[in-house]
């Protein structure tokens, strides 16, 4: 084997060929600037555009509820900072969870030390939130709720529709980091009932670096980036035409072949987590049990450091915790919130399938995991 199996598709992805295939005019001919108005600026100006629409069809909303921005990073940021500046005058009172990415959890203790007040939502065993507390929570001076719509570690999707129902007759503005769930379940913004969300491209085989916001036609944000008026002016800068282009070539095929690329997901997932079972029985799958996303699976192995896994798998490309971290075996945050105890939740691997991983792969990947964590259980 030249190379590991790459199993871990939640912390990035390979470009698509039709990606790279898009991107490349705009290394080469079309290289001029997309505000330029002679020649050389028709063809990047064009590509934006077009880009934009294939975003905007993916989540089903209009292209110019979307701007373009450096990842979901950002796109969390602009929206959390922004809605909370816009809205301080009406309050000053937030509501997320405690399984939210770093890009959402560290924004949050920013604006707590501006004054802001956050309520960090717990959750149940299997990572979903209760509606019931949720409703609770929300004061007079709410202005913001953000919950993701699937975690990036254990794969559980959030109620976002029955949110909507619940502050339906208030003003709160609503927004979801969907860096994990698009592309891979049905991201409509409409269905959702969100004001806001948050993509990122290298996590739908588009290049790392690129991203976008969708912002729900009426809601205003202040400017995240002064300059020459680009992107709605909100975020002036000469755009990223190359990368842009490759985003919404990548859009595009998550939406036309979402049926192929789901069934494959899940249908090597549950293959790996079969095989895991059926030799390691104490193994604990974690995420819920339906409501997860099809390519994502949370394994802990009782007693065994996940690090110890790791340094010996080397035929397999896993994440030992949180996609954007790196260093030593740490307990996640995540899974101390859904109660997983300290014996399962240090020998936790996750892996993540994608719409390349094959049927051959996943056998193989299974036999080395088995013979790796047996040899730590028995030597």
């Amino acid at each position: 084997m030249d190379r590991p199996i790459y199993l871990d598709y939640n912390a990035t992805t390979p470009l698509a060929p039709e990606v790279i295939d898009a991107m490349i005019p705009f290394m080469k001919e079309h290289f001029g600037n997309p505000s330029s108005t002679h020649y050389y600026g028709k063809e990047p100006k064009k590509a934006i555009e077009k880009a934009r629409e294939r975003v905007a069809e993916l989540i089903n909303c209009q292209p110019d509820e979307v701007i373009f921005t450096s990842g979901a990073t950002e796109s969390n940021n602009h929206a959390l900072r922004g809605i909370a500046e816009t809205r301080r005058d009406r309050g000053n009172h937030i509501i997320t969870t405690r399984i939210e990415h770093p890009s959402i959890l560290e924004p949050c203790m920013y604006l707590m030390s501006q004054g802001f007040e956050v309520s960090f939502l717990p959750v149940d065993e299997h990572g979903i939130i209760d509606l019931d507390r949720l409703a609770q929570e929300i004061r007079p001076e709410t202005i913001l709720i953000t919950v993701m719509h699937a975690n990036n570690e254990v794969g559980s999707i959030q109620p976002l529709s029955a949110i909507r129902e619940i502050i339906s007759d208030r003003d709160i503005v609503f927004h979801t980091d969907a860096a994990q769930s698009t592309g891979k379940i049905a991201t409509d913004v409409r269905e959702l009932g969100v004001d806001l969300m948050s993509i990122a491209g290298h996590k739908v085989y588009a290049p790392k670096g690129i991203g976008a916001l969708y912002i729900r036609d009426g809601l205003k944000l202040p400017r995240l980036i002064h300059g020459g008026g680009q992107e709605r002016g909100l975020r002036s800068g000469t755009e990223n035409v190359i990368e842009i282009a490759g985003m919404g070539k990548a859009c595009e095929i998550a939406r036309s072949n979402f049926e192929d690329n789901f069934k494959n997901m899940k249908n090597t997932r549950d293959l790996l987590e079969s095989k895991l079972r059926e030799s390691l029985p104490d193994i604990r799958v974690n995420g819920h049990p339906d409501k997860r996303l099809p390519n994502t699976s949370s394994v802990s192995f009782p007693g065994i450091d996940a690090g110890q896994i790791t340094c010996r798998l080397s035929s397999v490309a896993v994440s030992g915790g949180s996609a954007c971290h790196s260093g030593g075996t740490k307990i996640s945050h995540v899974l101390d919130a859904m109660g997983v105890s300290k014996q399962y939740a240090r020998g936790t691997l996750r892996f993540s399938t994608g719409r390349y991983t094959t049927t051959e792969q996943i056998l193989q990947a299974a036999e080395d995991i088995i013979r790796v964590v047996k040899s730590l259980i028995y030597g």
